[in-house]
């Protein structure tokens, strides 16, 4: 039997508001856009659209302050929404945070979050070297309306305010908020300076346990197991 190697290519460039919101919605589990701007950058392979990875204001756009940071310093990694692909999550991001960097020269430190509800450790950014921070409930909260699963920020900005009697009185009498788990917080430095401000806060990774309690090792960066907000798991695709 000879030995075949397959070969693709890959290729990442800024898209339209049109192709990410497709992507989110057919490959992400929340099914919805960052509020606010966006950069967009489109992912694909063999001349395939396959995705996008987004970054946005986020969730909390004071996050940065604590680092001394503006809010042109910093900013989120808000969704990695990709359909069945060949390239590791790693490597899309990598190339993505080069992109980032080299037309926002101001920016020095990117944010995200790896949502423990959704059973992520954050693996891809394991992956591809990220500081990881600890939980952080930075992030906020979540409502449940209308049968969706809504950020706190979010149902602020959609419908004005945040008050849980009058969102049930004028949008849905089951709406609730939600209990969940902490998040956990990866940030990624890109630049040397932000790179020694961030290494005394780094701690050791966290790894995914399986149901018997037994830690695991680190699952696939293909697999769509780790990162704030990311895609469904392969077997999930159609």
């Amino acid at each position: 039997m000879s030995n075949t190697t397959v070969t693709h290519t890959l290729k990442l460039d800024w898209c339209s508001h049109e192709a990410a919101k497709y992507a989110v919605m057919k490959w992400h589990y929340s099914k919805a856009m960052p509020f606010g701007k966006i950069i967009k950058i489109g992912v694909w392979e063999n001349g395939k659209f396959i995705g996008v990875v987004l970054f946005s204001r986020g969730a909390c756009p004071s996050y940065g302050t604590k680092f001394n940071l503006t809010q042109t310093q910093v900013c989120e990694l808000t969704r990695v929404a990709l359909g069945k692909h060949i390239t590791a999550v790693s490597k899309i991001i990598s190339i993505a945070l080069k992109m980032l960097k080299k037309t926002n020269n101001g920016m020095r430190m990117i944010v995200s979050y790896a949502d423990q509800n959704q059973g992520h450790v954050g693996s891809i950014y394991q992956a591809g070297n990220w500081t990881y921070l600890g939980e952080s409930s930075d992030a906020g909260a979540f409502w449940e309306i209308n049968g969706k699963r809504i950020h706190n920020r979010s149902v602020g900005m959609k419908y004005g305010t945040g008050a849980l009697q009058w969102i049930k009185e004028n949008i849905d009498p089951k709406a609730h908020k939600l209990i969940e788990k902490l998040k956990h917080k990866y940030v990624y430095p890109l630049d040397h300076e932000m790179w020694e401000q961030i290494r005394p806060l780094s701690k050791p990774y966290p790894k995914k346990n399986c149901d018997a309690g037994v830690i695991r090792s680190i699952p696939s960066v293909q697999d769509g197991g780790g990162g704030a907000e990311p895609t469904a798991s392969l077997n999930n695709y159609v």
